[in-house]
């Protein structure tokens, strides 16, 4: 029995146009959030569809995501911070959130002339304050680098200069620098992946 090959249109994806192989069509669409493609039994029908509309073809997108591994996905059950900082005023603000379903734990600001990787850190010790007092032993996310390296070091190692326009921000962080060095606690502070589980739930939406 001969071999009865297939021809792909491609309407939204890396590549786009007819294909004659599925590796090809493949290569276009995975990994390409939205991606719009259909199988035709002959070239005629293929060139066709291609002039026309996704919709006319298939009621609703295929969208094809990339699959993360196990252990690559976010701990839904966990706490995630973050932090805001307005370049015009240089107020900042942060807070903390219930990963799964974004339940707002605590907000705090905005506070004057401050930067965001200060609220950063103020948001995980704040976080690790909250979580000790009620025994909570939950993961806590962040995305800043920096603040998980500060909040190590129990040291916000910022060059922002103190004023005082910022007098109550700098209070903030002897209070967490002592919180930090008197305390332990058994939460991890994980890094949140952007790149791949988009912005983090504790995120301020202005962007």
């Amino acid at each position: 029995m001969a071999n009865k090959n297939k021809f792909y249109v491609v309407w939204e994806g890396h590549k786009r146009g007819i294909f004659d192989t599925w590796m090809e069509c493949k290569e276009s669409v995975t990994n390409y959030q939205d991606a719009k493609y259909k199988a035709f039994e002959s070239l005629e029908q293929a060139k066709e569809a291609a002039q026309q509309p996704f919709y006319k073809y298939v009621g609703a997108p295929i969208i094809i995501k990339p699959k993360l591994p196990d252990n690559e996905a976010p701990l839904w059950d966990s706490i995630s911070v973050d932090a805001a900082w307005n370049s015009v005023t240089k107020d900042m603000e942060y807070q903390g959130v219930i990963s799964e379903g974004k339940q707002l734990l605590f907000k705090v600001g905005p506070i004057a002339k401050a930067t965001n990787n200060i609220g950063e850190f103020l948001a995980i010790v704040h976080a690790l304050a909250l979580c000790k007092q009620k025994n909570d032993h939950r993961p806590i996310y962040t995305d800043s680098i920096t603040a998980m390296a500060w909040v190590r070091n129990k040291k916000a190692k910022t060059t922002l200069a103190e004023t005082n326009a910022n007098k109550q921000l700098f209070e903030y962080i002897d209070r967490a620098e002592t919180w930090l060095r008197n305390n332990h606690y058994p939460n991890k502070i994980l890094k949140w992946n952007t790149e791949a589980w988009g912005e983090i739930p504790a995120d301020f939406g202005r962007k």
